[in-house]
């Protein structure tokens, strides 16, 4: 029976908390992980090279272990190159890798492992529940998340008669003799989009994934201001959508549809029909969005503001993509997802998924 602190030698379940310059949410999250029972586990927080409080912050955890990442190697992502020094340290036989901004709930990693030993799972991932604050947060995120899920539907992501594959990197918990069996993330060090890509390895050996939406496991607040969240979404719409021009063209058309019928009923002078056709026009925008798991709230946010955000940011990323300068927690990665460099500007490293 766990005590719920990590049993050193024996650990079922090996935690990797990739870190770099996460002062302002990672005691949240080691607080919630070492609160965890049911399973015996181990914690280690790689150091990403941080210039904040990140290490002391970590090493404040009797039950946490701190290691560093190393040198980048050329052509490896930062997260990738923590990661795998994260499992090269670890001795559980599952493997959880999760995000420093993340919240896991109690019991959850317990009932995790259960999960996917029910479903025979070599690859569990979540999609946390996502807190929004900022304006643009309550915006963006909602049409963000429901595109995300008409790309990646989780129901095919976890049959394993489709081809689909996709994982959440802030939530993946993998068999270790699998992951080590198709390479781990040393398989995809220079992918950006490493959560997908990963998933991909797994489908492509013929592993079994279990993909969900799991509110009831861990949630999560990405970025905390307009500046982290323009640029984590720079960094992965881009890789997330094969056609982002095209869906960049369809959001804006879709959204503008509200407003251009609104102005032909005014200027027909229908105005006995508006109250019925903008409300059923602006009913279906808010339906688009309803898979994005957010409050009504955050729907009508998102169809009424979040639309263009999104068309902004889709474009945006194609862009940086295109001329490989994708800048995320002070580096640069170009566009063929390989050239990787220190950037100048310190202020890029902040809070927040990263790669």
């Amino acid at each position: 029976m766990s005590t719920g602190k990590p049993v050193v030698g024996s650990p079922r379940v090996s935690i990797i908390v990739p870190a770099r310059n996460e002062d302002a949410s990672l005691g949240a999250c080691l607080e919630s992980l070492v609160a965890q029972t049911g399973a015996p586990f181990e914690i280690i927080v790689v150091d990403d090279h941080s210039t904040d409080r990140t290490r002391e912050i970590a090493a404040s955890f009797p039950q946490v272990r701190v290691i560093e990442a190393g040198p980048l190697p050329a052509g490896w992502t930062g997260k990738n190159n923590a990661v795998v020094a994260g499992a090269r340290e670890a001795h559980g036989g599952w493997l959880l890798f999760t995000d420093a901004d993340t919240v896991h709930l109690p019991g959850s990693l317990a009932r995790a492992l259960t999960e996917a030993q029910e479903h025979h799972a070599d690859l569990l991932s979540y999609s946390p529940e996502q807190i929004a604050v900022t304006f643009w947060e309550m915006a963006t995120l909602p049409v963000v998340f429901a595109e995300l899920a008409r790309q990646y539907p989780p129901s095919k992501v976890s049959d394993p008669n489709s081809l689909e594959a996709a994982a959440n990197g802030q939530y993946i918990l993998v068999k270790r003799e699998t992951y080590d069996a198709i390479g781990g993330h040393a398989a995809v060090a220079d992918k950006i989009l490493e959560d997908v890509a990963l998933a991909r390895a797994f489908k492509s050996a013929g592993r079994t994934i279990r993909f969900r939406y799991a509110a009831d496991a861990v949630r999560t607040r990405m970025y905390r201001n307009f500046r982290q969240l323009r640029e984590g979404w720079t960094k992965n719409l881009a890789l997330l959508f094969p056609n982002p021009g095209w869906l960049a063209c369809k959001s804006i058309a879709l959204w503008s549809s509200l407003w251009m019928v609104i102005a032909l009923v005014r200027i027909l002078g229908l105005t006995a029909w508006l109250d019925g056709v903008d409300v059923a026009v602006f009913a279906y925008l808010c339906e688009r969005l309803r898979h994005s798991n957010f409050r009504p709230d955050g729907l009508i946010n998102g169809a009424l503001f979040g639309m263009p955000m999104f068309t902004y940011l889709l474009l945006r990323s194609k862009r940086m993509h295109g001329k490989g300068s994708v800048c995320w927690k002070g580096r640069t990665y170009g566009g063929n997802e390989s050239s990787v460099k220190q950037s100048a500007d310190s202020n890029l490293i902040s809070a927040g998924k990263y790669s």
